[in-house]
């Protein structure tokens, strides 16, 4: 019996070696084939990220070269277009100017009287050139570049800054009551009394001297015009406003000033008919001059109020400088005047403005 079981307990080698190599070889393959596809699987994933990111790329461009040559095309086709119509264009001109060369030559076949008129025209032009050219030298040779003098006392000349050329200048005289005196008390003393003793008031003689002597500074070759103002506005030249005259004819240039002379100061300052005047002038002036001592006291709606406050001026001043036509030097002379302090800055503002010059003249001058 013991021998019978000793038996049954032995083992085979044989059995035992054979099952362990399979097992191992089995763990093997299987080990072996799960490195073998993870590897494969990461690279294929990223493989075919970056040929699908290049791919992509591809596209963009292939779409972005399309719609340029849909530009191209549509870019060329209004070219060509373009080209029609300036082609067409072309033979229009073409066809216009063959016919104005044949309407030229017809012309010229029977337009013998009309051609001498013409060089007679041009003759006579040419005539007067020649004299005006004579003539200006020869005022030049007198009495160099002014067609008037003026002696100062002590025959001082000053340098005063005012631009003074100009083919069409204006002067305006304010010949407005306050420009009798430089203070209140003497302006109402003064405008009691006789008109002799107006006009010889020594602020008007300063006026007076003052457009004298613009007059002898304006250049031969110009014209020119004088106005006066005060709650009215006048040319001191017959003829009217609008009128231009002849630097070059020293008698009504000397019949001016006399004139200029013969106003006796008086009323109010209303400036806005004056501006508003320029701007509907048909050949406005280049250069103007203006002579004055302040702010407007009226307008053209007219004013009640028996004073005028130094704000209602300047909102009078304002009113009319809005008046004024755009590109124009305004040179101002002020004198000077009791109760006014806004006007030195206004009007210095409005010469920096137009490109003109301010002056506030010394007692002697000029």
């Amino acid at each position: 019996m013991a021998s019978k079981r000793s038996q049954k307990r032995e083992l085979n080698p044989l059995s035992l070696a054979f099952l362990d190599v399979m097992f191992c070889g089995f763990g093997a393959v299987i080990l072996i084939f799960l490195i073998l596809d993870h590897s494969s699987t990461v690279t294929a994933v990223e493989s075919n990220t970056e040929i699908t990111a290049e791919l992509d790329l591809l596209r963009e461009e292939v779409l972005e070269g399309e719609l340029g040559l849909v530009q191209l095309r549509n870019t060329f086709s209004e070219v060509s277009f373009e080209m029609v119509d300036a082609q067409g264009l072309a033979r229009q001109i073409q066809q216009q100017l063959d016919t104005f060369l044949e309407e030229l030559a017809a012309m010229e076949n029977s337009s013998v009287a009309t051609i001498e008129s013409i060089e007679k025209l041009r003759a006579d032009v040419k005539a007067l050139e020649e004299e005006l050219m004579r003539l200006q030298a020869s005022a030049f040779e007198d009495e160099g570049n002014s067609v008037r003098q003026f002696l100062g006392d002590g025959n001082r000349q000053y340098l005063s800054g005012l631009f003074l050329g100009g083919q069409r200048i204006l002067i305006l005289v304010d010949s407005s009551a306050s420009m009798l005196d430089s203070t209140l008390i003497n302006i109402i003393r003064t405008r009691n009394m006789s008109d002799e003793r107006k006009r010889a008031a020594p602020k008007w003689q300063r006026v007076l001297k003052t457009v004298d002597w613009i007059s002898t500074q304006l250049p031969i070759t110009s014209r020119y015009q004088i106005w006066n103002f005060s709650d009215e506005l006048a040319s001191v030249i017959p003829g009217g406003r609008d009128i231009w005259h002849e630097v070059a004819d020293r008698d009504q240039l000397n019949a001016s000033i006399e004139s200029v002379k013969r106003i006796v100061p008086g009323n109010g300052t209303n400036m806005e008919q004056v501006f508003r005047a320029i701007a509907n002038m048909a050949l406005k002036p280049d250069n103007i001059f203006l002579i004055t001592d302040g702010l407007p006291t009226i307008s053209d709606r007219g004013s009640s109020a028996a004073l005028v406050t130094p704000a209602q001026r300047l909102e009078l001043y304002e009113d009319a400088v809005a008046e004024l036509p755009q590109g124009i030097p305004i040179n101002i002379v002020l004198l000077p005047l009791e109760g006014d302090p806004s006007a030195s800055a206004a009007f210095w503002q409005l010469a920096q403005h137009t490109k003109g010059s301010f002056l506030t003249p010394s007692k002697d001058w000029p």
